[in-house]
């Protein structure tokens, strides 16, 4: 299994990077995971994204989705021979209005992932466990099936203790890291040191910071993370390209 960071920072693009977007492959599938924006570009630069199999959404959050309107132009618009006719987009169905929109003429379909079934996606097997947002979003587990290899993406959330005992022992660990140290007012994302907590008490074997802040070195924040794991956890920050095998 094949993880690319396309896009990485929290909230708004900046200096040339997208927010939220993750492809994952294996064999010959392609999974896009969230479409934030500035997404459809940096997919571009790594495969035709006429060759996408599925797209899954954690939640409805502008830097998670604000590039599926015009993934959805690219599937309409564009000559390019498509591995499929339509591309199904994998939403929750708790926000009626937004998973409507995934529906676009001739070229996507919605399709309702349900949070407390296993969603058998491709090579994957996908579990989901809900956050603590201020909107409805899901954590989720991918499992590919042959190898039994796996990774959890943990969307946007503040610390959820579920959070461990969902990660539990997988192979990767990619956290919702927006904060330093501890902000003043509402805390709806994780601090660095939550997120090294998290993959400590998880068992697993790569942490990697996502989600960014953009006005803090990305380095400081996995040092503070690394303060928290033990020497044999790799901790990594995301940056686009970034590719990961597990």
């Amino acid at each position: 299994m094949k993880i690319t960071v396309l896009g990485f920072y929290g909230g708004y693009p900046y200096d040339n990077q997208a927010t939220s977007g993750y492809l994952i492959q294996t064999k010959n599938y392609n999974l896009l995971l969230d479409c934030g924006s500035g997404v459809l570009l940096k997919l571009e630069q790594v495969i035709d994204p006429l060759q996408l199999n599925a797209v899954i959404l954690s939640h409805y959050h502008a830097d998670h989705i604000a590039d599926v309107g015009v993934l959805q132009h690219y599937w309409q618009l564009n000559p390019g021979v498509k591995r499929q006719p339509m591309l199904p987009i994998y939403g929750h169905n708790k926000d009626q209005d937004n998973f409507a929109k995934l529906n676009w003429p001739n070229s996507t379909f919605a399709a309702a992932y349900d949070p407390n079934q296993t969603l058998k996606l491709g090579p994957f097997d996908v579990t989901f466990l809900e956050t603590k947002h201020p909107v409805t979003a899901y954590a989720m587990r991918f499992t590919e099936r042959e190898t039994q290899r796996s990774f959890v993406f943990t969307a946007d959330t503040a610390y959820i203790s579920a959070m461990i005992g969902f990660a539990d022992q997988t192979d990767l660990l990619i956290t919702d890291t927006n904060f330093l140290d501890e902000p003043n007012g509402p805390k709806w994302h994780l601090t660095a040191a939550e997120s090294g907590t998290i993959a400590v008490k998880a068992r697993v074997k790569q942490l990697l910071l996502s989600h960014l802040p953009q006005n803090i070195q990305p380095d400081k924040l996995v040092s503070v993370a690394k303060e928290i794991v033990p020497s044999d956890l790799i901790v990594n920050y995301a940056s686009t390209g970034k590719v990961i095998e597990i």
